[in-house]
């Protein structure tokens, strides 16, 4: 009699093809509430047990809802729902800026969980060097923005990257990298 696998462990066949293919539940719809079938390839069963233990484990802790989001459109959520109730009227106006004119040009439409730290590290390199929005004051300046304020947007961006790990959107922050 063939051994079934615990709850949570998902399933593993053998294809037609000859393939061995790994499947589990990656969660429910939230509108309908049918469950979501995610499915893993490998050509022996050893390397599908270990790619599905790998998808269950990335996966299986998230939200449904972690796929509709992109770094952009988290930013705007976060700034609206969690930040505007957090912060004063000036910081709030002052990471407005920060977002429209610096991180959503950059990385605001790189998917949430695709986001590495070393996309991170492009943007604040890229800021360093010239991140300054041109404007009548800034003529004179050099091209480059302070040290002081890329690590106040790593910070606004490290805030808003925890907030999404609390609501299970990412498994990890990337600012942490």
């Amino acid at each position: 009699m063939a051994k079934r696998r615990a709850n949570g462990e998902g399933s593993i066949r053998k294809r037609k093809d000859g393939r061995w293919e790994g499947r589990y539940t990656a969660g429910r719809d939230p509108v309908t509430g049918k469950a979501i079938y995610k499915n893993v390839l490998g050509r022996t069963q050893a390397e599908v047990k270990k790619k599905l233990k790998t998808a269950i484990e990335k996966n299986g802790n998230l939200d449904t809802k972690s796929g509709q989001y992109t770094v952009g459109k988290w930013l705007d959520v976060w700034m609206e729902n969690y930040a505007k109730l957090q912060v004063r009227p000036s910081s709030h106006k002052t990471y407005q800026g920060f977002i429209e004119n610096h991180i959503k040009p950059a990385l605001g439409d790189i998917p949430l969980e695709k986001l590495t730290a070393m996309d991170l590290q492009r943007l604040y390199k890229q800021l360093l060097e010239n991140g300054r929005v041109e404007c009548t004051e800034s003529r004179n300046k050099p091209k480059g923005l302070s040290v002081e304020t890329v690590r106040n947007i790593n910070q606004m961006i490290s805030s808003a990257l925890n907030c999404a790990v609390e609501q299970r959107l990412i498994p990890s922050n990337p600012t942490r990298g």
